[in-house]
């Protein structure tokens, strides 16, 4: 009978085993956010393919809070204190697109609550720039990032910043680029991805630098996004340029 019972015994492992639920994988979510570069960019033309080569035994999932023309001051509750450092007016409307993304990264974490990272890809800033806002930018963009890793419980959040691109050449919008650049390469889980590439455009037979990217510059945007999140995830260093291969 002790053979028996060893072997029923053995049979029942072999059953449980087989139906026992996959070791969760690896869960790394992507945060993308901005204004209407970010909200023209097609998450599954470039972004997703690309992230699904750089992590193959791994998931990626991520999500989109973005509309075009809108300026940092509605991701960041203390605008108005920063712009009374900067004797800029203060905000009169809500941060209207801060909290959509607490919300639907709680609903991700639930089924996730443990992800191996977390990336926060930005692309925006041609409003204040525009708007003459720049002297503010860089502790907009510093705030915004302190109070994501606050309010996400993620101190070590990395993020990707999509610096302005080449369409406006005047100092404001130097200033913001320069900013973008600085606040990326200040952080030790930062880094800035180049557009300036992103957005030739041609129109009867002359090139232009468009505000807007082409379908393909959209695609290697979310490409650029994704490789320079992986240099940071795997503790590499991001490619200088913005320009990783």
């Amino acid at each position: 009978m002790k053979p028996l019972i060893k072997l029923l015994s053995f049979i029942t492992f072999l059953i449980i085993a087989a139906y026992a639920p996959c070791a969760d994988k690896p869960v790394h979510i992507f945060i993308l956010s901005g204004q209407s570069n970010m909200a023209g960019m097609n998450p599954t033309t470039g972004f997703a393919p690309e992230a699904k080569k750089l992590f193959p035994e791994d998931e990626v999932v991520y999500f989109k809070i973005a509309r075009g023309g809108q300026p940092i001051r509605l991701w960041v509750e203390e605008w108005n204190d920063i712009a009374g450092k900067h004797d800029l007016k203060p905000r009169i409307n809500a941060t209207t697109y801060y909290k959509p993304i607490l919300e639907k990264f709680a609903a991700i974490t639930k089924e996730h609550p443990k992800p191996k990272s977390v990336t926060f890809c930005w692309m925006q800033g041609e409003r204040d720039a525009k708007e003459q806002l720049s002297s503010a930018y860089t502790d907009a963009m510093k705030q915004l990032i302190a109070n994501l890793r606050r309010d996400l419980k993620q101190p070590e959040m990395n993020f990707v910043i999509g610096r302005l691109s080449d369409c406006r050449n005047d100092k404001s919008w130097e200033s913001v680029r320069q900013a973008q650049v600085n606040v990326a390469n200040g952080d030790p889980h930062g880094s800035w991805v180049d557009c300036d590439d992103l957005n030739d455009k041609e129109k009867n037979g002359v090139k232009r630098n468009d505000l807007h990217y082409t379908k393909e510059g959209y695609e290697l945007l979310g490409r650029r996004y994704v490789r320079q999140a992986k240099a940071l995830i795997t503790g590499k260093a991001p490619a200088k340029n913005g320009r990783p291969e």
